[in-house]
């Protein structure tokens, strides 16, 4: 049975290493982003959210965090995230690879202008 958080923080630190870096990383690029976003746990994983509607997910697992959905309608941005995309609508970022923190950031930008139309 999985661990229920009740914060984010507490997600976050029941990972060690890089799994908790990364996490960390990907909450540090989203607060720079969109510094109008709120957290949760929402579908046990730090959730982010905007207006009060979830922005996006994103979680740890053994060989790689998950950052999801993968946003639509910017070709340049669907190809660059070829390499990252397992399945219809998630990215994982691998361990064994570099982190990709400005393409993170390329995706939560698109998720808020998706949401709001401009960021």
């Amino acid at each position: 049975m999985a661990t229920a958080f009740a914060t984010v923080d507490e997600y976050i630190a029941s990972f060690s290493g890089e799994i908790g870096e990364r996490l960390r990383r990907i909450r540090q690029i989203t607060r720079e982003v969109v510094p109008q976003s709120g957290e949760r746990i929402s579908y046990a994983m730090p959730t982010v959210t905007l207006g009060g509607q979830d922005l996006l997910f994103y979680s740890g697992w053994k060989r790689h965090v998950g950052l999801y959905p993968v946003p639509s309608g910017d070709e340049a941005l669907a190809r660059d995230l070829g390499s990252y995309r397992s399945g219809k609508g998630t990215l994982q970022f691998r361990l064994d690879q570099p982190f990709p923190d400005d393409l993170v950031r390329r995706v939560v930008a698109a998720l808020a202008s998706e949401r709001t139309g401009s960021i």
